[in-house]
């Protein structure tokens, strides 16, 4: 961060405010470990903050600290409008653009308090008074971690905001085994289990809490992988029949698309999964290598993310959103 930047933070923090935080919607690990971390942290200095999530977040996050008092916007679009209003501080984290939060962004737009963004995805817009925007960062909790540093404040990293900040970093590093893990992401990690982070029971409840639906529902998504070598691709189809049929609830299909990378040869992974109740086919995009996910997926499913990690959307149906994908398959350099 710039001196002028961490000096308007600190400005903006100098005395107890009302503080709304923010993930985007459908939240990961990476969105709820940082914004229930800051929670923490601006507890620790005297501070009003609450989460406010746009919408409903996975079952294996609920263990969380504090995940029980993060406020559903879809589930109250009242009560919780009115937080916003009577906040005097906004921070949003893990994304950088206020459409990202859904029907909530309505509400934001309208918001003339400052707005603090702490995100590491490409191409941030400009709607914040304070912008911690960097691509390096393989999380916004390894970018939170700093950012308390930067403050002059990582004293106050307690075994609850350093748990929150470990759930974050593991999620997004696919267990430390993407790219954008880094010395200085081990480093972190090692700072955060020294301040009393049990990693084995953490991943435990992230990993190894399954119900015997969801691990029927991979077995589905699993059988309906194709291959197609010759663009070293491997794709994988749920319908909404199939997420019924095995009883789905939000976070199953967490981490399934990564399977497709698992296989010798592949460099280029996707899952279409099709939402009949928002009328749009979900798709994660992950890759190895140089290949670019995030423009890929901004040039052709209205989405984006990182280089080897995005998502995207369509409106089309199922099939019809496969056959277009495998189309733009065959115009597409894939190394």
């Amino acid at each position: 961060m710039k001196n002028e930047d961490i000096q308007a933070i600190k400005e903006l923090l100098s005395e107890p405010k009302k503080i709304a935080i923010i993930p985007h919607r459908s939240p990961d690990g990476d969105a709820m470990g940082s914004t229930l971390g800051l929670y923490h942290f601006l507890l620790a200095l005297n501070h009003e903050p609450i989460v406010i999530a746009p919408n409903e977040f996975p079952d294996f996050l609920a263990w969380l600290p504090a995940s029980e008092k993060v406020l559903i916007y879809e589930k109250d679009r009242e009560a919780v409008t009115k937080v916003l209003l009577e906040s005097q501080l906004i921070f949003t984290l893990d994304f950088n653009a206020l459409h990202r939060t859904g029907e909530m962004e309505q509400v934001l737009n309208k918001l003339t308090v400052p707005f603090v963004m702490i995100d590491h995805h490409q191409k941030p817009d400009a709607y914040a008074k304070v912008t911690f925007s960097n691509t390096a960062y393989g999380s916004t909790c390894e970018m939170l971690y700093h950012f308390i540093n930067f403050l002059g404040e990582k004293s106050k990293i307690d075994n609850t905001i350093a748990t929150c900040i470990y759930t974050g970093i593991v999620t997004d590093s696919g267990s430390f085994r993407f790219p954008s893990t880094t010395a200085t992401t081990h480093n972190v990690v090692a700072d955060l289990i020294e301040r009393g982070v049990n990693n084995s029971e953490v991943h435990n409840l992230l990993f190894d809490n399954n119900s015997y639906d969801s691990l029927l529902l991979l077995g589905r998504a699993l059988q309906n992988m194709k291959l197609r070598p010759e663009f070293k691709t491997a794709f994988i189809t749920l319908s909404q029949e199939e997420l019924d049929q095995f009883n789905y609830v939000k976070g199953d299909t967490e981490g399934i698309v990564n399977y497709g990378l698992s296989i010798k040869g592949i460099i280029f992974a996707a899952i279409f999964i099709e939402h009949k109740d928002e009328n749009i086919i979900k798709i994660s995009f992950r890759s190895q290598g140089a290949f670019d996910v995030n423009k890929f997926a901004r040039e052709h499913f209205s989405g984006g993310g990182h280089i080897n990690a995005a998502g995207g959307k369509s409106y089309l149906s199922l099939t019809e959103t496969v056959k277009r994908f495998e189309n733009i398959l065959k115009t597409t350099t894939i190394e």
